[in-house]
């Protein structure tokens, strides 16, 4: 069995109707002026979540999303023919948790982008389980989309999570453990189940990934 503990855990969940501008007057006092700008909503969000974590030089990241900055595209597209430059400078700025780590000046040991659907949960959390550093910051999210929905090219509410993954089960709010198996997969958690999960404190299980997953709450 291959396991880790939860420590900090944190879940940013919006209003449906916020956009990039109500998050930076909501979230500006987390933030750098000089960064607040020009960070998208799920940059703010995921600083947000990340708010009060003190990250070092020997931790290791892994990242999760589906869709990623679609919303921060979606406004320069609609920005066209008087193209937007801040609207341009934000849908190609690296992505929410980089903007995060430039925003601090934080380097880490390793950095694991996840992107895609329907295994994405478990390739974030067998990157965050198999990562030798000592603490593992599992960050995920989404921004809301709003004329791409329809091509189902973008995500349907805006969310962030971020939960920090270490060996040490001494003060742990749960657990994650994966045992090896020859088991038929299940259906994975979606990005969203997990963030549920996390903002609940609800159980999940799952087989998937050749084995027996299990996130436990303590």
């Amino acid at each position: 069995m291959i396991e880790r503990f939860l420590h900090h855990v944190c879940v940013e969940q919006p209003g449906p109707e916020e956009t990039a501008a109500g998050a930076r007057l909501r979230l500006a006092d987390k933030f750098p002026r000089t960064a607040l700008r020009r960070m998208t909503h799920l940059g703010l969000l995921l600083g947000s979540a990340l708010d009060g974590v003190a990250l070092g030089p020997e931790d290791a990241v892994v990242y999760a999303s589906t869709f990623a900055e679609t919303r921060s595209l979606e406004d320069f597209l609609l920005s066209f023919p008087a193209a937007s430059p801040l609207l341009f400078q934000t849908s190609i700025h690296p992505g929410g948790v980089q903007q995060v780590l430039i925003g601090r000046q934080q380097p880490v040991a390793r950095l694991w982008p996840h992107a895609g659907r329907a295994r994405l949960v478990e390739q974030a959390l067998l990157s965050a389980l198999l990562e030798p550093a000592p603490r593992v910051v599992l960050v995920g999210g989404e921004e809301r989309g709003s004329w791409m929905l329809e091509h189902h090219a973008a995500s349907a509410r805006s969310f962030a999570f971020a939960a920090i993954l270490t060996r040490e089960a001494a003060g742990a709010a749960g657990r994650l453990s994966y045992l090896p198996g020859d088991t038929p997969d299940d259906t994975c958690p979606s990005l969203e189940n997990l963030l549920e999960a996390l903002a609940e404190h609800h159980p999940l299980g799952w087989h998937g990934a050749g084995g027996v997953w299990a996130l436990e709450w303590i």
